[in-house]
């Protein structure tokens, strides 16, 4: 039920919280814009990768912009409304899309990330079928991204408000590292790496007893 804002809007509101970053910190910026206009001003600016939530597939010329700069992009998975012929069949169906048009652009390996898009055109069952299939993603050949941090499905299974949300994001984090996700993205970041460090060290000494096992 959002508004949609033009390009100059989201740029106006955009371009001096990226500046003052850009001078303050020193880690990577992603910028999630669908808009090809936007995305070329950022990474104009010094933005260094671009999170399109409509997997290159709404702005025709965003594939072009990411391409020209060379920049990693994340392609999400997204659609209007709840309805599919089959939920994992056409969510692969359209990264694959995806990843082709930024291969087109001269992208490849980790720079294509792909993210299934939790909380975005399903419903909580489906998001739910979802975190429950990540590790199938795997198969794209791209880097995962897991971004269910404070989603409505949390609060749809748990019954919470959104400020209350920890314990089930945690709990999504560390299903994400058992699935072999690349990365998470979350709110509320000191307790979200503490539990991903601890399943982190589970799930390697795992690998490593069934690698000696074996």
């Amino acid at each position: 039920n959002h508004a949609e804002v033009s390009a100059e809007e989201e740029w106006g509101r955009l371009e001096p919280v990226l500046t003052m970053l850009l001078e303050k910190i020193p880690v990577p910026i992603s910028i999630d814009t669908y808009k090809a206009e936007v995305a070329a001003k950022a990474l104009a600016a010094g933005a260094h990768l671009i999170n399109d939530v409509w997997g290159l597939q709404k702005d025709e010329n965003i594939a072009k912009v990411v391409g020209e700069y060379k920049a990693p992009v994340i392609v999400m998975h997204n659609q209007k409304g709840t309805d599919y012929h089959h939920l994992m069949g056409d969510i692969f169906s359209f990264l694959e899309k995806s990843i082709e048009l930024a291969e087109a652009q001269g992208l490849s390996g980790d720079q294509i990330i792909v993210d299934p898009g939790i909380g975005f055109g399903k419903t909580t069952r489906q998001n739910l079928e979802v975190m429950a299939r990540l590790a199938e993603f795997k198969a794209l050949g791209h880097p995962v991204l897991l971004g269910a941090s404070r989603k409505s499905t949390i609060g749809n299974t748990l019954n919470l408000p959104v400020d209350e949300r920890l314990e089930g994001t945690l709990a999504t984090s560390v299903l994400g590292v058992a699935a072999q996700v690349d990365i998470i993205r979350v709110h509320d970041v000191q307790a979200n790496v503490r539990a991903i460090k601890m399943a982190d060290a589970i799930v390697k000494e795992q690998r490593g007893m069934y690698y000696e096992g074996a």
